[in-house]
């Protein structure tokens, strides 16, 4: 007999051995496969629709490139290549982290852009109210601030959100030829697509890894280390990138890659 999970085969010695995705990591992969198969589902002329009848025009008053506005910038795979490439100390872990066994060891994603450690938490590479690497900025810049997520509204109500931010930054109303509406729907559904096929890819990939080595997410230490964290102490930290991960060492206000090869 050979049982199926994350679409790959375990056997019966690895159901004596204990070698199984803890259930933790089935739920979470169950949630995320829903969530693409939605998306897939979601018609891209309903989202060029709405892209067409908000008719956001960016004023560059930069509040999207802000932490304080938007939180953390997600990087995709090509992203993270491509920035690695030309600015390295530009990026860093994305937090918060995703799961801690029970060692302290924390896992996380991917990465995202450091912020200048200002009171807005600027991006990195915010000069001037302006984009230093606006033609090779991440995906998630140039559809920004169309989205598509499914999310409890202010009544509980889970539903679409299709734009970050409404009336909250930009312009509205302007004219968004239908062309170019259709271009930004289906960029979008794009882009939210590869987030879910990456973080599929990371939870299939981290519960195969906690299986297969005793591993479990325990809360207490997560929350433990974290406190530790904002005392000064150092964290390590496993992100992943191109179905591997890569060894960090995080101190409040550093992240450092560590260089040598970790043990996959």
């Amino acid at each position: 007999m050979v049982v199926f999970y994350y679409q790959k085969a375990y056997s019966p010695c690895d159901w004596a051995m204990g070698h199984l995705p803890p259930p933790l990591f089935d739920k979470l992969l169950m949630a995320r496969r829903k969530e693409r198969a939605d998306l897939r589902w979601y018609s891209t002329i309903d989202l060029a629709r709405i892209i067409s009848e908000v008719g956001f025009s960016c004023n560059r008053c930069a509040k999207c490139c802000t932490r304080a506005f938007n939180g953390h910038v997600h990087l995709l795979d090509d992203d993270l290549d491509r920035v690695r490439g030309f600015a390295p100390d530009a990026l860093e872990p994305a937090f918060p982290f995703d799961f801690c066994d029970q060692h302290g060891t924390f896992y996380v994603s991917g990465y995202t852009i450091r912020s200048q450690q200002d009171g807005a938490g600027s991006c990195f590479f915010l000069e001037d109210g302006n984009c230093r690497i606006y033609p090779a900025r991440p995906r998630v810049c140039g559809i920004y601030p169309y989205m598509l997520h499914r999310e409890p509204d202010e009544d509980g109500i889970i539903d679409w959100r299709q734009i970050s931010g409404l009336n909250e930054h930009g312009e509205y109303h302007t004219e968004i030829s239908r062309e170019q509406a259709l271009s930004l729907a289906r960029e979008t559904k794009q882009f939210e697509e590869a987030v879910l096929d990456h973080a599929i890819a990371f939870l299939e990939y981290t519960g195969d890894y906690f299986s297969r080595r005793g591993l479990r997410h325990v809360r207490k230490v997560y929350d433990d280390r974290l406190r530790a964290y904002r005392q000064g102490a150092v964290l390590e930290v496993l992100v992943y990138h191109r179905g591997r991960f890569e060894p960090w060492q995080v101190t409040a206000g550093k992240s450092v890659p560590v260089q040598n090869e970790y043990p996959e």
